[in-house]
């Protein structure tokens, strides 16, 4: 192997460390701005928002399937269903509708 891979692997170290140490290291305070807190509670959320949004659309066969599933899933959730519900009804919806496709 080369040795400047060794090099990047190193760098791309270094920099994932220190992105997750600093915070830590520089702020010891309480964060009392709300605007601040509001924006720090909801950072996971739309992290992991984004990350499982593509993967809803490709996951079937088809991407209207899959956005039908998203539409019953978002609105049982919407409702207050638990998560069994919400992924089984779902998971029945992308079932129909690849169903219906096929015989389309």
């Amino acid at each position: 192997m080369n040795r400047s891979v060794y090099l990047y692997i190193l760098v791309m170290a270094g920099v994932t460390y220190l992105i997750r140490m600093l915070p830590l290291t520089l702020i010891r305070k309480e964060i009392k701005n709300t605007y601040v807190r509001s924006f720090l509670y909801y950072v996971p959320y739309v992290t992991l928002s984004v990350m499982i949004f593509p993967a809803i659309l490709s996951a079937t066969s088809s991407v209207w399937s899959g956005g039908a599933a998203l539409a019953v899933a978002a609105f049982l959730a919407y409702r207050g269903k638990s998560l069994f519900q919400v992924s089984t009804a779902a998971c029945a919806a992308v079932f129909v509708l690849e169903w219906l496709m096929d015989l389309l």
